[in-house]
């Protein structure tokens, strides 16, 4: 399980003075604790909940880092995206343009959809089959111009 695989690199980034991986680690396995301990949840943390997380917060230190550049803050945007590309190592390769336009296709045809009005059909199945693979917007942008054609 991913939650066990953060702990193990826990120990091993404190053993090998990793400062920036060992932040960017103990922050998931904060956020994973949080998420194992909520209301309503089972005291289980799943792959799938956990990559989902890991999806929102490199999301989040993608746009801090952006905001800092803004800002005239670029030594705070490169750790920000230090982090950003330890978390990346969890998560599975992102879809390219070409396989994200033939998995959307795909979801389009096992649906049936044929005009804009499917959108929130084709985004439901779209966003969790390709979870974790592709960013929310491009999924959205893909499917408006896939579904306009």
């Amino acid at each position: 399980m991913l939650f066990e695989q953060i702990s193990a690199d826990i120990m091993s980034a404190m053993k090998a003075r990793e400062t920036v991986r060992l932040q960017a680690l103990r922050n998931i396995k904060k956020y994973f604790i949080e998420a194992k301990t909520a209301p309503g949840s089972n005291g289980e943390l799943s792959d799938e909940a956990a990559m989902k997380i890991l999806s929102k917060l490199a999301k989040q230190g993608r746009d801090t880092a952006q905001l800092y550049r803004e800002q005239g803050r670029p030594d705070l945007a490169e750790n920000e995206m230090a982090e950003v590309k330890v978390i990346e190592t969890y998560l599975p390769q992102p879809l390219t343009e070409e396989e994200l336009s033939t998995a959307i296709q795909h979801i389009i045809a096992e649906l049936g959809a044929t005009s804009p009005k499917d959108m929130g059909r084709v985004m439901g199945a779209a966003s969790k089959a390709l979870a974790g693979k592709a960013d929310g917007r491009a999924i959205s942008t893909k499917v408006k111009e896939l579904l306009n054609k």
